[in-house]
């Protein structure tokens, strides 16, 4: 091959004699008798620390309960302590024997257990602090990477770790990754992200607030924003570690031939959210029947609007249905929603009398205005055996139900109509037996004798 892929170091042997004889100096001294006395009480120190703790646990844990009325930042703290609390006995009675050791012998007789205090104590610092981190899989990766590379500074071997991964390199063309050039990259654009994701958080709770911006409009400015920031982040990022940004030219083009073919239906459900978000056609909070069904939107996401039923489903309906599809939003310009009921009274009743009971009785139901939109009731016609009736109220919250409150109003009817003598008609048969006819019954389950007399 005209051009390795693989840099191959041209002091290898030099590297390798350096890192055994690293190697030799650090078992010289593991084999000295004071470094096994230091190992020994570090060992002692730990188990005397597990048994404190074993001991102050339960105690502690029992104190904890009885203080169930604290503000709950202090019953964190006091949950974090409990639960690193034989790390925290360890480290403070092995710092508190250094600094004893100290003043009695040698400073050089402490080495060991200067190195293992600053151990414990970094890893201590590093596992309350990045209880800060929400995600479990992101706390747990930061965690061992800080730790890492601070128990590297400790015992001295960051130039040397550097150095390693400066040599494990791969060349593309004139571009030369390295193993270090990587964990960089990473780190940069991870901070930058995190930095991102908060600044989007912060900057969603001010849109959000500002009442002067309509929902959808704050949805669109929420959106642009988070695209920006986490962009500019990934962008920022790779050009601080040193990454040509001009190759992402042929990326960007090969990601809209994929886009043209194969992502149709996603691509047109963003457009449509946009749509959605620009005309202002739904918004969150509205009351929305599409197809069956029926629930208020809980927010606008770029590939689909989340509908939640009264039942407590949550519906994922594609941006691209609202658009093409029939929508019905019941509170699109206004909260008003007019609600119809059907209900029949006998003839013997009078109709003016039936439909003022109504409207009163419909009045009186929770929820159900009475002004500016109060409750009407008409006659649609006569029927068979009942005069018919159509009742009309409004309501300004959909989201709280439409069944329900139909049927108050019926039980607001029901006994509305009973305490004014309003019946209610059932329907009713008349059997006339002509003269000269004989009434045949069926007697010990025989057949009725039907034969003419």
């Amino acid at each position: 091959m005209d051009q390795e892929i693989f840099e191959v170091p041209q002091k290898t042997e030099e590297f390798l004699r350096g890192i055994l004889g690293d190697l030799e100096g650090f078992l010289g001294v593991l084999l000295r008798p004071w470094v096994g006395y230091q190992l020994a009480i570090a060992a002692g120190l730990f188990l005397l620390a597990w048994g404190i703790a074993r001991v102050a646990r339960p105690r502690m844990h029992a104190w904890m309960r009885s203080r169930a009325g604290w503000p709950k930042w202090r019953i964190r703290i006091l949950v974090l302590i409990h639960r690193r609390l034989r790390l925290i006995i360890f480290v403070a009675l092995i710092w508190l024997v250094i600094w004893v050791m100290r003043d009695v012998t040698w400073p050089s007789r402490t080495y060991v257990l200067d190195i293992i205090g600053k151990l414990s104590l970094a890893w201590l610092v590093i596992a309350l602090s990045t209880r800060l981190i929400l995600n479990g899989l992101v706390r747990a990766v930061v965690r061992y990477a800080v730790y890492i590379w601070v128990a590297l500074s400790i015992l001295g071997l960051t130039e040397a770790t550097r150095d390693l991964l400066e040599r494990a390199a791969i060349e593309l063309g004139e571009t030369r990754l390295s193993l270090w050039l990587i964990l960089q990259g990473l780190v940069v654009v991870a901070v930058l992200l995190f930095l991102a994701r908060f600044l989007s958080r912060a900057s969603a709770r001010q849109v959000r607030r500002n009442k002067d911006i309509s929902p959808s409009m704050q949805e669109l400015v929420v959106k642009v924003l988070q695209v920006v920031f986490y962009a500019a982040a990934f962008l920022v990022g790779l050009r601080i570690v040193g990454v040509d940004l001009t190759g992402l030219a042929v990326l960007s083009g090969a990601i809209g031939v994929g886009l043209g073919f194969g992502l149709q239906k996603v691509v047109s459900n963003l457009v449509s959210g946009l749509i959605i978000l620009m005309d202002k056609s739904v918004k969150p909070g509205d009351v929305i029947s599409i197809g069956e069904t029926f629930g208020w939107i809980q927010r606008l996401g770029a590939r689909y609007v989340s509908i939640t039923t009264r039942d407590g489903k949550e519906f994922l309906i594609p941006n691209e249905d609202l658009i093409t599809g029939q929508v019905v939003n019941w509170s699109h310009s206004n909260d008003y929603v007019r609600l119809d009921i059907y209900f029949g009274t006998a003839y013997g009743n009078d109709p003016h009398k039936v439909r003022r009971v109504a409207r009163e009785a419909a009045a009186g139901v929770d929820r159900v205005l009475s002004q500016p939109r109060p409750p009407v009731c008409h006659i649609v016609g006569f029927g068979d055996s009942s005069v018919n009736y159509i009742l009309r109220f409004w309501i300004t919250d959909p989201t709280g139900g439409l069944t329900n409150i139909r049927g108050n109003v019926f039980l607001a009817l029901w006994d509305a109509f009973k305490e004014n003598d309003i019946a209610i008609p059932f329907p009713q048969r008349e059997v006339t037996v002509l003269e000269g006819s004989t009434l045949i019954t069926r007697e010990n389950g025989a057949a009725p004798d039907t034969s003419a007399e």
